[in-house]
Parts: structure tokens; C-alpha cells; sequence
């Protein structure tokens, strides 16, 4: 049983060592291969052990590529008024999007006023009603007034200017009490 690793061409030890081919020839002819043999067959034949000891790692990824990319026309195999048709179709859509889009934001920011208007009037009337129950209880007799919920939800305290005194015979009980 052979312990010798195997042989690479030069395309081979490239792509093993994620190098270029001119990279591995250029170490080749440099002397930095050393047992790298020239077949018939197969081209330049390089020991794994030799590109292990010239520094290079197998299997490591590969570079990019470096060849330009061209850009590829998909409406080449169409016919010239197709892909305008297309184009134009493409066009109105984009505008109908874009009418959609400024009306939904309208209509986002009418809501918004209107929510904002509704809740300052909810605030006024809550405060208009907070008024009215001060002005109901002023006007009241004392001994209601005790009866009746304080807005801020404290019973008035014994001894108050109109409340009864505490244990006052012939007075109803004190809120709370």
C-alpha cells in the first residue's frame, strides 16, 4: 500500500489551494515545486507534498473571479414593441402606486387630526363637568353636600366650614364615617 499522496495538473493544485493556475505555474517554473513532472497526458503533475511545503493550504476557498460581468438584456428575445408595452405597463403601475400611497398618508393624517381634535374635547368637557359638580355642591345645604362623592373621590373632612361636628345630635351620619 502506496503512503504517497497523489499527483495535481496545475487546474487540479489551483483549485485544491484556491489559487489561479497562473499562480501554481509561476511557483513551478520559479523551482518552489519541487517533484513537479511534466505528462503526456495530463500536463505538469505537482506533489501534494510540494504545495503543502510551498505554503499553500488544500481546499482553501477559492478567489474571486475577476472576469467582467456583462449585464444580461432579458428583453433582448422580445420584440421591440412587446418591451415597450412592458416598459409603459410598468410605468402606469408605478404611478398608480404612487397616487395610492399620497392618498393612504392623506387619509393617515385626517385621522390623526380628527383624533387629536376629538380628544381636546374630551378633555373640555371633562373639565366642564368637573365644574359643574363644584357649582351643584356649593349650592347645596350642608348636610347633602356631605352625602354627595367628591369628584376627586375624598370625603370632606369633619369640622368643614357647613359640615356638621362630629357626634352632633340630630345630624345625619358623616360621609365615610
Amino acid at each position: 500500500m502506496s503512503t504517497t499522496r497523489p499527483m495535481l495538473n496545475q487546474r487540479e493544485a489551483a483549485a485544491a489551494c484556491g489559487v489561479s493556475r497562473s499562480t501554481i505555474r509561476r511557483r513551478r517554473e520559479a523551482g518552489l515545486l519541487p517533484g513537479a513532472v511534466e505528462d503526456p497526458e495530463r500536463g505538469w503533475l505537482i506533489p501534494v507534498e510540494a504545495l503543502l511545503g510551498a505554503g499553500f493550504t488544500l481546499n482553501a476557498p477559492a478567489p474571486p473571479d475577476t472576469t467582467p460581468v456583462r449585464p444580461v438584456d432579458h428583453a433582448a428575445g422580445l420584440e421591440g414593441g412587446a418591451v415597450q408595452e412592458l416598459r409603459a405597463e410598468l410605468d402606469r403601475l408605478r404611478h398608480e402606486h404612487a397616487l395610492e400611497l399620497a392618498e393612504a398618508r392623506h387619509g393617515q393624517a385626517l385621522a390623526e387630526s380628527e383624533a387629536t381634535h376629538l380628544r381636546a374635547q374630551l378633555d373640555a368637557r371633562a373639565e366642564h363637568i368637573g365644574d359643574l359638580q363644584r357649582a351643584l355642591q356649593a349650592l347645596m345645604p350642608a348636610p347633602v353636600r356631605a352625602a354627595i362623592p367628591q369628584p376627586w373621590g375624598w370625603p370632606v373632612p369633619p369640622g368643614s366650614p357647613g359640615q356638621p361636628a362630629p357626634g352632633d345630635p340630630g345630624q345625619p351620619p358623616m360621609y365615610g364615617a
